[in-house]
């Protein structure tokens, strides 16, 4: 005969085993949102000037060797309102790729000005395909695949960010 007020109660109270499996559950997100947070944390206004209108991101800098060789690699979501800025010492050409980057991104090369000089749209997930920035730059912004398309963006409208010259 089954004791149907030992079934409720082991029914009703939680076990050691669920109260184990939620706080596991929870530790995995603390580390799944904790570099977002990070990150967020140092975040520099940056506006897109286009025939659509006025475009307010948010970037992250990428100012030195370590923070431009890392990117936005290993990353599987980047909010719509952001991006990263990698800032060049030097007008020259450079190239860039996407190895170990999840996400597609547009990669908007930009003269010491603030003009766009080149947009290469919705860059290839995961590949090694140089892109190049087809001349001089100080500086690429890396936005989401197909935000330079959805604000209109074109070869020589305006970028503005302190980096920039006015």
């Amino acid at each position: 005969m089954i004791d149907r007020r030992a079934l409720r109660r082991a029914w009703t109270r939680p076990s050691v085993w669920a109260r184990v499996a939620m706080l596991t559950l929870i530790v995995q997100l603390v580390c799944l949102f904790a570099p977002l947070s990070a990150t967020a944390q140092n975040l520099s206004p940056l506006t897109i000037v286009t025939a659509s209108g006025v475009h307010n991101f948010q970037v992250e800098i990428a100012a030195d060797e370590a923070k431009r060789e890392k990117g936005l690699m290993y990353r599987r979501y980047m909010p719509a309102d952001r991006g990263m800025l990698f800032e060049f010492d030097r007008d020259e050409p450079v190239a860039f790729w996407m190895r170990n980057t999840y996400i597609s991104l547009d990669m908007i090369f930009i003269a010491p000005d603030g003009v766009v000089t080149r947009i290469a749209a919705n860059a290839e997930p995961l590949s090694d395909a140089v892109v190049p920035s087809g001349g001089p730059c100080i500086a690429v912004l890396e936005l989401n695949g197909g935000a330079a398309a959805e604000i209109g963006l074109k070869v020589g409208d305006k970028v503005s960010h302190s980096f920039f010259k006015s």
